[in-house]
């Protein structure tokens, strides 16, 4: 046995109408690496917070068979406390962006043999106030996308309906003005969109930001300025060998281990897909924080 104690929780209402069928896909996989393993199904997102709370004393490895959403619940619950076991994801959900940073495979079965077998890596958790985010925080349009997704779309087109949405936002996106301030350098004028990568996944579509990293303990911010087609150009083409940062018009690129920032109106926060919080803000990574079972597909 890998494990002695384990929670395997899975959460009733997160969309999950073939639960069967994903238990049935997992479960037998997860029992034989964890010696004494409590199942809990959950109905609400503060009866994830609350148990991931109350087995975090006891168990080595918290297994979360849930979207992002379920995720970002449970890591908010562990984040401040001084024992937090090890976190291993199974992506059922309908992104599972943080599955996908973290490199595990999108079918359950693989996901799981992942867990049992996979290698423990340190994991970066950004904070902000008393909220915690291990993927991404961001406001402008990214916060306005979330808030439009049709829930109707969501459940009938999966991760189309982010996509849909993004574009209806995109038409729309008003810009604002902020000022952004790091230890060493201060940031000011106006945009449409400002982020603070953890990681590289945003609805379930790899961004092009080849340095997030999320074990190196610094943020990748990204201001884009305008909605115009050459912004997106430029943000697409920062993957490319070719690409000088120095170069981009259109958009900043730095990375930074705090952030301040400010804005002319108060501007609601999306992190990790959850609208929580708005402008002003102050942002921090905590290194090396949390503790993951990494997949063996390539992050």
């Amino acid at each position: 046995m890998r494990y002695k104690n384990g929670l395997f929780l899975y959460n009733s209402n997160a969309g999950n109408d073939d639960i069967e069928q994903k238990l049935a896909q997992t479960l037998p996989t997860i029992s034989k690496s964890v010696k004494d393993l409590s199942v809990i199904q959950t109905e609400t997102i503060e009866e994830v917070k609350q148990t991931c709370i109350q087995y975090s004393e006891s168990a080595d490895i918290i297994i979360v068979l849930g979207g992002d959403g379920t995720i970002h619940a449970c890591i908010n619950s562990i984040a401040p406390l001084e024992k937090r076991p090890i976190i291993g994801i199974l992506p059922g959900g309908t992104c599972n962006d943080f599955s996908r940073m973290l490199g595990t495979s999108q079918n359950l079965k693989l996901a799981a043999e992942g867990i049992a077998q996979g290698e423990i890596v340190d994991v970066d958790l950004g904070k902000t106030g008393d909220r915690y985010f291990l993927n991404f925080w961001g406001i402008g349009f990214v916060s306005e996308a979330s808030r439009n997704i049709n829930p109707d779309q969501k459940k009938s087109l999966g991760v189309l309906s982010y996509y849909l949405s993004t574009l209806r936002t995109v038409n729309q996106a008003e810009t604002f003005t902020y000022k952004l301030t790091t230890k060493s350098e201060t940031y000011e004028g106006e945009a449409v969109l400002i982020l603070m990568l953890n990681g590289r996944f945003i609805g379930a579509k790899e961004l092009p930001v080849t340095t997030a990293d999320p074990s190196d303990g610094k943020l990748d911010v990204i201001i884009i300025k305008t909605s115009n087609l050459a912004s997106f150009r430029e943000f697409l083409s920062m993957n490319k060998p070719t690409t000088d940062p120095d170069q981009l018009s259109e958009l900043i690129h730095f990375q930074a281990a705090s952030v301040k920032i400010d804005t002319d109106t108060a501007k609601d926060v999306d992190m990790d897909g959850e609208i929580n919080g708005s402008t002003p803000a102050s942002i921090t990574i905590l290194p090396k924080h949390v503790r993951f079972v990494k997949g063996t597909e390539t992050i």
